[in-house]
């Protein structure tokens, strides 16, 4: 399986990107208005089991291909102020000027020598569960061919894209002055992320926050994603465990075949087409009493830090990287969810 290997840390802090997403903004100083105003929202009972959107027809397939098998680093994103998909292009150019600026001024970004690089904004038509969601959009950084006579694009140094799927929540809570993507998923040297993150929160007055996915929210994805009906599988079904001990932490990884765990799922499974709080805990607990059976260790008293499924695999540090096309928007359902929660 992939490793989700944390990427070392420079003593630099200006090589971190939450180091640069900080401070709060008008926007989210009204959302915290707002969330003071409400009460605690629970996490649901129950949730639907992901389905293929057929607003994801009009995706190209092209661009779905290029989002799947990569591994992604998540972040919360509240709504940007003043976006206008009208001047994709123009940003383009403003955030390429507002990026070599940064080099020159010494800092850290990873594009390459002679800085001879392209940013793109483009649109993901159809990224989105409901007409009422925002278009996603995708930003990439390439690099440019140095030879005169070649026009084709060098290859991709950095990606990111915003999207927001099922998004209602957030969606009623704010003016049409803003536009809400809450959802950011990046690819590409974290220093570049950094960078891209800073102009976006100078442009739209927005603020980034790490997207982390505990151990109950990692549960409903082995859940649900066990649930989804695969034309063929591509991964074996795998949980990772941290296991807290001195002088460092040991690991227990538990690999099932996908058919053993859709055989249980199935067994345990009631209502179609939903998944309930009540199910993914029986799950949960006839692979730790399996386990236990087996090997005499109580998975219980561990955390489980990372899931692999078919469909996709999360980790706990926010790295997610998506394997089917059918189920991509209900993959992304489920974290608009997760980040929409944290910027509420």
């Amino acid at each position: 399986m992939d490793s989700y290997n944390v990427p070392e840390s420079t003593p630099s802090a200006s090589s971190r990107p939450e180091d640069y997403f900080v401070g709060a903004t008008p926007l989210q100083k009204r959302l915290e208005s707002i969330r003071k105003q409400t009460s605690f929202i629970p996490t649901p009972p129950r949730r639907k089991v992901p389905q293929c959107s057929q607003l994801q027809e009009d995706v190209d397939p092209q661009k779905v291909a290029f989002l799947l098998h990569k591994q992604w680093t998540l972040y919360s994103l509240t709504p940007l102020y003043k976006f206008s998909y009208s001047n994709l292009k123009e940003y383009s150019r403003l955030l390429n000027a507002f990026i070599v600026a940064e080099k020159q001024k010494g800092l850290a970004v990873e594009v390459g020598e002679d800085f001879n690089i392209k940013v793109i904004f483009s649109t993901l038509l159809g990224m989105k569960g409901t007409q009422r969601d925002p278009e996603a959009f995708l930003v990439q950084i390439l690099s440019k061919s140095q030879l005169p006579s070649e026009n084709r694009e060098g290859k991709v140094l950095w990606t990111g894209w915003f999207c927001c799927v099922f998004g209602d929540s957030l969606l009623e809570t704010v003016s049409e002055d803003f536009t809400c993507l809450p959802l950011f998923l990046a690819n590409g040297a974290e220093s570049n992320t950094a960078i891209i993150g800073t102009w976006f929160q100078k442009t739209f007055d927005c603020y980034f926050s790490p997207l982390t996915i505990n151990a109950f929210n990692l549960s409903w994805m082995a859940a649900m994603w066990t649930a989804c009906k695969v034309d063929h599988y591509v991964a074996t079904t795998e949980f990772l465990w941290s296991v807290p001990c001195s002088p460092q932490s040991l690991d227990i990884s538990y690999a099932i075949h996908p058919e053993d765990a859709k055989a249980l799922w199935d067994s345990i499974h009631k209502t179609p087409g939903e998944v309930t709080q009540e199910e993914v805990d029986l799950f949960m607990d006839c692979l730790y009493s399996h386990f236990h059976r087996h090997f005499k260790i109580h998975l219980s008293a561990t955390r489980l830090v990372r899931v692999s499924t078919s469909v996709a695999s999360a980790h706990t540090d926010g790295k997610i990287k998506i394997l089917c096309h059918k189920y991509l928007i209900g993959v992304l359902a489920y974290l608009t969810e997760l980040a929409v929660f944290q910027i509420e």
